[in-house]
Parts: C-alpha cells; structure tokens; sequence
C-alpha cells in the first residue's frame, strides 16, 4: 500500500478515538481554512505597518531580518513568509518538502508520533493545514535564533499543522516560535517531530499567545541521539480556554534534556501541561522544571521521569503559586525505575504569597500591589537555557504579567 493511503486509513480508524485524558472536543465546530487568502510578503520589513505585528512581537517574531538565521510565518493555511539567512539552516513549508525530500522524508513523516494517538494526531492527518520543516544542516553552528510563528486570524478557525525539526549531527540551532492569534475562538492543533541527531544541540523556545476561547492540542515526541542536547522552554502568559500538552523526550546514550515551562492560569483557563523524559541510554540526563501561577484557573503539571539505563540522572520539580481562592493547582510527579543503577528525584510545592514577603516590601515603600506583583515575577522566574543575547531583552518583555491579575 502507499504510504499516503496507508496514513490516511490509519487516521480514518482513529479519528473518533477518545483523546488522552478523556477530552472530548467537538472538532465539526472548528472550520479549516482556505488557501490562497493571505498574499506572501517579499521581506520581513513588510510587516512594519502590518495590522498584528504588536501581537506577533509579544509571541517572539520579529520583522528584523538581521537578527535572525531564517524565518518562517503561517497565516491560517497560508505561508506568508519563509526564507533562510544562514546557509546552514533550511526553512520550508511542510508540503514543500514532502515533495522536494519525497526520497528520504518518510524515515520521519509519522515516525516519532503514531498517526492513532488520539483524534486530534488523527484530525491532523486527515485535514492538515501546512506545518514547517526547518532542517539544521550537519556540522552548522548558527549564530542566530531561527523563528516561526503560526498565526490564526478567523473566528472558529481551525489549524492543524505538521512540524519536522531535524537537527543534524553536530548541529547547534535555537528555535523561537511563537502561535498566536487575532480571533476570539479557535482550534489550533501541532503535531511536531523534532530528531536531535548525534552530537547536535537543539534549543527550542515556544510563546503560546491565544485568546480565551481557543483549544490548543499539541502533540510533541522528540528523538535525541547519542550526545545530544536538547533544551524545551515554554511560555503561556495569557488566557486559554484549554490547553493540553504533553511532549515526549527519548534520550539515547549520554543525550541530555531540560524542560523548562511558565504558566499563568487566568480564571477561566483549564491547563493540562507537563512533559515526559525516556531515558534509554546509559549516562542520559535530563531535568523538568515549572512554575505555575494560578490566578483563577486551573492548572495541572504533570511530569514523568522513565528510567530505563545504567548510569543516568534526572530530576523533576513542580513550583506553584495560587493567587485566588477559586485557583487549582494539581501536580503531578511521577518516576519509573526498572534498576538500581539510577539516580532520579522529584520535588513539588503548591502554595500562597506569605504576608512576610509582602510586609517585607511594603515596609520598604511598596504598595500591595507593587509587592505582590514583584513576587510573582520573581516566582516566575526560571533560567532559560540557550537564550543569547540579542533575544533575551525581548523574552524579557513576554514574560510581563498580564494587567489585571
């Protein structure tokens, strides 16, 4: 059979599959959109009198094309942007690719990822909406960050993208994506395949900027071969509807992993969010850190440590603050070990400003406002790996709390 008309069948069986953790999500009540709506742009200096571009700053895209190794933008169903500055990276709508690479692309079209996860891997394949493959090329030190954004603008539209993320050995590449929106309601669904090759780094740094009737579904399994090094930093400031991820990372011998996420959990706002390490290979290491803050919402962080090999470390940590009385924080710390020769741990801790940090700062001039507010940035905080510095500044500015909160 033909590995497109397999793929298909395979979605067809699973597209009215029970999605992980019993979700069940109406997917008619999301229409696809059309091609062919959004005309390309010839440079990335266009977008200086764009309509979004405040929206697509605050999600990590900039329209400075100096400052970065390649860029990639998805309006909707439209490639609206994508270009390389680095001869050492490629950018590529996914569709383009599939046919440009149709000789060797299958060893990573649905490979890390089972099209039957759940229905939305299944609604994906079936009724795919474009996607990115951004490809580091073997050997290539890239000085500066790649982006990409994917962009929904119409009112109970629905994406459904494909991401493939290859960096080749000894490659070095920090990718910043941002997805976001303009519209009120929406379903935005990502699967993403990311193959870490030996001896390669890949920093990859995701801003989640949705509004609060949007459904997010991504869907993420990363391969990182022997001597790797991947670092995921995630951010998801504003308001949601539901959000649910779980990205999976499979370390080979001596690969390494850092997961690091900052969620703020508007009321409201349901996040089901965490990230599972497999450690395979002997001498694997990987470490999972979050902060929450739930001012209202519901937030649950999940993490699993499966340690499988001899010699490797991993820890798990889990810091929440609760803001409001109707704010939940549920987390959620899991280890497995099938031998002695390991070393994991987990630590969590769910909990609200103490009145000495806030009399602390007031004493020294502070409002209660002021006060809590720097707390909270504080907490906030986390030790983003792989930044540099022309982008920290930036980052920075995304990780301002919301007014109002």
């Amino acid at each position: 059979m033909d590995p497109k008309n397999s793929f298909k069948q395979k979605a067809k069986e699973a597209r009215d599959k029970k999605a992980i953790y019993g979700d069940d999500i109406d997917l008619t009540k999301y229409s696809n959109p059309q091609p062919h709506i959004h005309k390309e742009i010839d440079d990335l200096s266009d977008l200086k009198s764009h309509k979004n571009l405040k929206i697509l700053r605050k999600s990590g895209f900039s329209e400075n094309d100096s400052r970065v190794s390649g860029s990639y933008l998805q309006y909707d169903f439209d490639t609206i942007c994508h270009k390389n500055n680095d001869s050492g990276v490629e950018v590529l709508p996914i569709d383009v690719a599939l046919e440009e690479y149709s000789d060797w692309i299958q060893d990573y079209w649905w490979k890390n990822i089972a099209i039957d996860t759940d229905k939305f891997t299944a609604n994906t394949e079936l009724n795919m909406t474009r996607g990115y493959f951004i490809r580091a090329k073997a050997g290539a030190k890239i000085t500066y960050p790649l982006q990409s954004c994917l962009f929904i603008s119409r009112n109970f539209g629905a994406q459904n993208v494909h991401n493939i993320v290859i960096a080749e050995e000894k490659s070095d590449i920090h990718i910043i994506t941002g997805c976001a929106t303009s519209a009120k309601a929406g379903l935005h669904i990502g699967v993403s395949e990311f193959y870490v090759k030996e001896g390669a780094a890949l920093t990859f740094t995701m801003v989640h900027n949705w509004a609060e009737n949007f459904y997010v579904r991504p869907r993420t399994v990363t391969t990182v071969a022997a001597g790797g090094k991947f670092n995921s930093n995630y951010i998801a400031l504003e308001p949601v509807k539901s959000l649910q991820l779980f990205p999976t990372t499979i370390l080979k011998e001596d690969a390494t992993a850092r997961y690091n996420s900052i969620l703020y959990g508007h009321p409201n706002t349901i996040m089901d969010v965490g990230g599972k390490v497999i450690l395979e290979g002997n001498g694997a290491r990987a470490e999972v850190l979050s902060r929450a803050v739930s001012a209202g919402g519901k937030i649950i962080a999940r993490g699993i440590l499966d340690g499988k090999a001899s010699g490797i470390k991993a820890h798990l940590a889990c810091d929440g603050l609760i803001l409001a009385e109707s704010g939940i924080i549920h987390a959620v710390p899991e280890l497995i070990a099938d031998r002695p020769d390991l070393e994991m741990s987990h630590e969590a801790s769910i909990g609200k400003i103490g009145e000495d940090q806030l009399n602390y700062l007031m004493a020294r001039g502070m409002t209660e406002e002021e006060a809590t507010d720097a707390i909270v940035r504080g907490f906030l905080s986390i030790d983003i790996t792989g930044l540099r510095p022309e982008i920290a500044a930036e980052l920075e500015k995304m990780t301002t709390l919301p007014k109002g909160y």
